[in-house]
Formats: structure tokens, C-alpha cells, sequence
């Protein structure tokens, strides 16, 4: 199967990411027919676990979204699970040097690429027989995260290792191991220089930035920036802040009487 996503951002263009935190396939199959390029399910901070997981990759399956997992940890055990269920991507957290981006790598490619184990118990029905294990080195889209000081002192070194697709920025995290508060959109000048940096060093290397954001607005501005792919907020964020705007709006449509 070919990754769109992967093939939208080999041409140039830019990508809007959807997230998924609430383990649920109706919530998967909603979001997946809202426009996104690609639709994360998160196992590291959301309530997902593998099986609900599974159940989002099938409820996008239908819809030309690409799917990719973020994973809870650098492990290869469940980056190469994650695979074999049918992510197409794989987005990773905290790789702070050039060894754990190498091991990433290593756990999302086949031999001789890589150290992934055979088995593609999902993946491989959608596909002629063998056919997965053909393609799926150079269709796996991989995804190192940048989110600590450590990760942005490595950035050459990581960006220099083979096989390595885009690197994702987590700004909260990114933010907390400079000693500030865990801010998601951050404008403060130090910050958005670190972010030139990290565009600057992958276009160099033709590797993708990519970053998450917590609104559209500031979504478009790291597109502007140069970023080439963002996601926006999450399932809880998106749903609660149009709830939240309803009842604002009914409320002060209605007048003194819903006060």
C-alpha cells in the first residue's frame, strides 16, 4: 500500500496532521473523514492502548488518511507491533542521540536496512503475498522527536542517520528541558530560533519538519515558518473547545435568561 502522506511531503508539499487520544473507533473513523493527510494514534500520552489502537487503524482504513502511531518508548518490541498492525508511520519520543535515532531506524526497517522481526500480522493483508516486506522499507514513514535541549546540542548527528524521514518536534517538552513551563505554542524568540535551526539543518538534509501545535493559527504560522508538517491540538482538544464554544455561544445568544 502507498503512504500518500509520505508521497504529499517527498513532493514538496506541506501536511496538516490529526491526533488521536480517546480509544475509540467511532472517534477514528469521524476524524479520519475531516481532511487531515495523516491521523496520529498516540500510545504514549493518550488513554489508547494496542487494541484500541488496532481498532483506529481500522476504522481509517476506508478513508485516504494515512495512519501513523506514536509509540511510549525507543523499543523495538512495540515499533515493530505498531508496523505489523498497519501504522505507516511511526513517530518516536525522546531521541537525544545519535545511537537511540540509529536504534529507532534500525526497529522500523528490514533486513539489511534494518533489525525489524517478520511478522506483519495486519500490514501484510492489504497487500499481494510478501508483497509488505517488498515495499514496506520505503514506505514506513520514520519519525524521531526532537523535545529536549540534549535531542537540539545531537541535531546534526541525528539528522545524519540513514533512513530517518522527518523529525517531529515536541514543543512542551522541548520547552520544560530549557527550564520553562511546558508551553505548546511558543512564541518567545529563543524558541522559535531553535526552530529555524531545526528547519534550516533538514532542509539541508531533505528531511521533513515537523511539529505539534495546540490551534490552527498557530499551525498555519509554523507552516509559514517552514515547517512542512503540523499537527493540530488532539480529539479532547478539538472536541472541547467546539463544546466549549457552543455553550459560550447559545449562552449569549439566548440573553440574560441561560446566564
Amino acid at each position: 500500500m502507498a503512504n500518500r502522506l509520505k508521497q504529499r511531503l517527498q513532493s514538496g508539499k506541506a501536511c496538516v496532521n490529526g491526533w488521536l487520544a480517546i480509544p475509540s473507533g467511532f472517534a477514528a473513523e469521524v476524524m479520519a473523514q475531516c481532511g487531515w493527510d495523516g491521523i496520529c494514534v498516540d500510545l504514549q500520552h493518550g488513554v489508547q492502548d494496542y487494541l484500541s489502537m488496532v481498532g483506529c487503524l481500522q476504522a481509517m482504513q476506508a478513508h485516504p488518511v494515512t495512519p501513523v502511531v506514536r509509540v511510549p518508548s525507543n523499543e523495538p518490541g512495540i515499533v515493530g507491533k505498531v508496523l505489523d498492525a498497519g501504522a505507516m508511520g511511526v513517530i518516536c519520543p525522546m531521541i537525544n542521540t545519535r545511537a537511540q535515532a540509529e536504534a529507532f531506524v534500525a526497529s522500523c526497517r528490514y533486513p539489511p536496512a534494518g533489525q525489524r522481526s517478520n511478522g506483519p500480522i495486519r500490514a501484510a493483508l492489504y497487500g499481494q503475498a510478501s508483497s509488505y516486506q517488498r515495499t514496506a522499507n520505503d514506505e514506513v514513514l520514520t519519525m524521531p522527536m526532537i523535545e529536549t535541549q540534549e535531542a537540539v546540542d545531537n541535531l546534526d548527528d541525528i539528522l545524519g542517520v540513514p533512513g530517518i524521514d522527518a523529525v517531529y518536534v515536541g514543543p512542551s517538552d522541548l520547552s520544560l528541558s530549557r527550564g520553562g513551563a511546558p508551553v505548546l505554542d511558543n512564541d518567545d524568540p529563543e524558541t522559535l530560533a531553535i526552530y529555524d535551526r531545526i528547519i534550516e539543518a533538514c532542509n539541508r538534509r531533505g528531511i521533513v519538519p515537523a511539529i505539534h501545535t495546540g490551534h490552527p493559527d498557530h499551525a498555519s504560522r509554523m507552516l509559514q515558518r517552514g515547517f512542512r508538517l503540523v499537527s493540530v491540538s488532539n480529539d479532547i482538544g478539538l472536541m472541547a473547545q467546539a463544546a466549549t464554544a457552543a455553550v459560550q455561544a447559545t449562552r449569549q445568544a439566548a440573553g440574560p435568561v441561560a446566564r
